[in-house]
């Protein structure tokens, strides 16, 4: 797998500055381009693509925060993949569901404020758990505190995010221009 940490040559840290690793990315990508390479070898190309690719794989994983706090876990010895998170708490199953329930209901009814308001309060609680991982990284990187005990933040993110894409689809639906009518009484 992919460390994404180690081929951008950062720190591992949860909280990162995205604007210079992008330009880290970018300086990466332009030594690595294959028009950089035209007269090596072929295996110097070779190496040098998969080189660019590994690079543009831990861009990817750096830009999303559950993908870059599955590195982190992995780095730390946390074996991690969705759905082998512990068990989410039964209130937090409970309320995402009516949470769920809500903004079907407000998606059926045009409801355009209700669909806002459910996604302004995940937004919220996205925020809030980001907040929560990175200390909770930052404190396991200075104390060796137990890194394992952070995946249930995990997977409680990956329910907002599921939730947070529904409100994106919703609104991208709701954006989109309807689709042509020709009305020329044929």
């Amino acid at each position: 797998m992919v460390d994404p940490f180690d081929i951008l040559g950062i720190a591992p840290s949860f909280d990162v500055d995205l604007a210079a690793i992008e330009r880290r990315y970018r300086d990466l990508s332009r030594v690595l381009h294959p028009d950089k390479h035209v007269r090596s070898s072929p295996a110097e190309r070779r190496m040098a693509l998969g080189k660019a690719v590994e690079v543009n794989e831990a861009w990817r994983l750096m830009r999303d925060p559950i993908k870059r706090a599955e590195a982190l876990f992995r780095r730390r010895g946390v074996e991690v993949r969705e759905g082998a998170e512990p068990k989410a708490n039964p209130e937090l199953l409970m309320q995402m569901m009516e949470e769920r329930e809500a903004l079907s209901e407000a998606k059926a009814r045009g409801d355009r404020g209700a669909v806002d308001r459910l996604g302004s309060t995940v937004r919220a609680r996205e925020r809030t758990l980001l907040g929560r991982l990175s200390e909770g990284f930052d404190q396991g990187s200075r104390n060796g505190a137990d890194t394992a005990a952070l995946l249930p933040l995990l997977g409680e993110l990956r329910y907002c995010r599921r939730f947070l894409d529904e409100v994106s689809a919703i609104e991208d639906s709701r954006e989109a221009p309807p689709a042509d009518r020709h009305e020329d009484g044929a």
